[in-house]
């Protein structure tokens, strides 16, 4: 019988999503875990692979056992219970014999998160970009984006996807006021803090680190607006700008 999970991690000590040699993945925690408390072998299916150090608030994953009828409820607290402090599932669901977490996905969301002044309560979470940026002509910029197009430009060399054409529907910045400004004081000012939203059918490897490093560069001044269209028109990975750390990155929602 098939099942779908819900879940959310801290990716800060793993390795990325994917089962990788002698490192600590989200995949091989969950299927570790599985395994343990149905007795049999279990393979754990993602919406996606997700890099080193990068979060997710609303992942999903399937998985397939030979027994029936889980009692979901209890056997989601037993599953949490000797999961890493990092992993959480939400929720877990019977799912249909063909439902597939990562073919079935028709929309998936990041967002990437920049404070403009140091703070202490945003370590692991955002990135500390100081230079100055025009936010108006990085989301003009992030216009060129939107559509169906190949991008390749932004794909992480080596990649062995068999084809890099996407089509995003959501592209921009915009300013937020974390929880520790809001709730509890923190000094924080207006516009010391961003986030970049991006929703596409799919994303490549790398894809929105390097889309939000090459359009920082366009808000600190190195670069026209123009260019981020004519990166998608015809540029290639050493054309982009520099890929931003992952640990600012989360996987906030994936649609079917």
């Amino acid at each position: 019988m098939r099942y779908r999970l819900i879940l959310s991690y801290d990716g800060s000590s793993f390795c990325g999503w994917q089962i990788q040699d002698k490192a600590a993945s989200i995949q091989g925690h969950l299927q570790q875990a599985l395994t343990t408390l149905l007795h049999e072998g279990i393979t754990v299916t993602g919406a996606g692979r997700t890099d080193a150090k990068v979060h997710a608030t609303a992942y999903v994953a399937h998985f397939d056992t030979d027994g029936e009828g889980l009692e979901t409820g209890s056997f989601g607290y037993k599953l949490n219970a000797i999961l890493p402090h990092g992993i959480v599932v939400h929720a877990i669901e019977p799912a249909a014999p063909d439902f597939h977490a990562r073919y079935d996905a028709r929309q998936r969301e990041y967002k990437y998160f920049i404070h403009r002044k140091k703070d202490p309560f945003l370590q692991g979470r955002s990135s500390l970009y100081t230079m100055p940026l025009d936010v108006e002509k990085m989301n003009e910029a992030a216009r060129a984006l939107l559509g169906t197009h190949d991008f390749r430009c932004f794909e992480k060399t080596g990649s062995d996807n068999k084809t890099s054409i996407c089509t995003v529907t959501h592209a921009a910045w915009e300013t937020y006021v974390p929880d520790h400004v809001r709730l509890m004081g923190y000094p924080g000012g207006e516009g010391d803090y961003l986030v970049f939203t991006i929703r596409a059918d799919r994303f490549l490897r790398n894809m929105v680190r390097a889309v939000v490093g090459s359009l920082l560069d366009v808000g600190r001044g190195r670069r026209e607006t123009a260019w981020i269209g004519s990166l998608v028109a015809s540029g290639t990975r050493s054309d982009a700008g520099a890929s931003v750390p992952g640990h600012a990155l989360f996987l906030t929602g994936v649609e079917y």
